[in-house]
């Protein structure tokens, strides 16, 4: 039996609609499209400073709750180094 792999971000995102969730978040649907093509969301969220995840939650009407969300959505940190 095969298991289910986690959704991305973006994934999570289709599922709700990005509509509703631009609603829900009060945001541009651009915004949210940025948030898909990053994969993750703001730098405010996770330090407290908006909560899109529990609203993305909520708008998921129990899909996803708003730890998962923040999960699949940590900034990716790039490993860039000077040269």
């Amino acid at each position: 039996m095969q298991e289910k792999e986690n959704p991305t971000l973006a994934e999570a995102i289709k599922e709700v609609g990005v509509m509703a969730i631009s609603l829900a978040c009060g945001c541009s649907t651009r915004s949210i499209y940025k948030w898909m093509k990053k994969g993750s969301l703001p730098r405010t969220d996770f330090t407290g400073e908006t909560d899109y995840a529990g609203k993305i939650a909520t708008a998921s009407q129990g899909k996803f709750s708003p730890e998962f969300i923040k999960s699949i959505s940590r900034p990716q940190k790039t490993n860039e180094t000077a040269v």
